[in-house]
């Protein structure tokens, strides 16, 4: 929703080159979501019958749907950073009439970051130090701060 917002304040605008971006990020995060719950059904039916025959084994497998799981969420909190930058950017240089939209979509953009980054945390079941959940956080700490900027202007 925050990309299609971005393109329609970019259009108003005249930046093409902020339409093509945020068309391209739609386009990125669009089959994510079935790839998300395609996943988190793959972890989920990996928690009750792991495949392989040793402990080692099933606890690996599930580390690897777990793993899968999580990145799926990052992903799509990359884009949502993306879009929020991008926004930030056309709502600062963009036409002054599409300004709210592109803040919208920046706030949009940050808070599904946020509940993406969350998700990597819930679906690795790890704490605040693993190299996902740091990545996660970082992306959607980058995001606020694109939202905050474009509430400033």
């Amino acid at each position: 929703m925050s990309a299609g917002l971005v393109a329609t304040a970019a259009r108003v605008s005249g930046d093409l080159g902020a339409v093509a971006q945020a068309e391209s990020i739609r386009e990125r995060v669009t089959p994510l979501a079935a790839e998300d719950a395609h996943a988190y059904r793959e972890a989920l039916s990996a928690m009750r019958a792991p495949s392989g025959e040793t402990g080692e084994q099933r606890d690996e497998s599930i580390r690897r749907a777990l793993v899968r799981a999580a990145e799926v969420p990052l992903q799509i909190a990359e884009e949502a950073g993306n879009a929020a930058s991008l926004a930030a950017s056309v709502a600062e240089h963009g036409s002054e009439a599409v300004r709210g939209d592109a803040q919208a979509a920046a706030l949009l953009a940050a808070a599904a970051a946020r509940a993406a980054a969350n998700l990597v945390g819930i679906n690795l079941a790890a704490g605040a130090d693993n190299e996902l959940v740091v990545r996660a956080h970082d992306v959607a700490e980058g995001a606020t701060d694109s939202a905050r900027f474009v509430l400033d202007l």
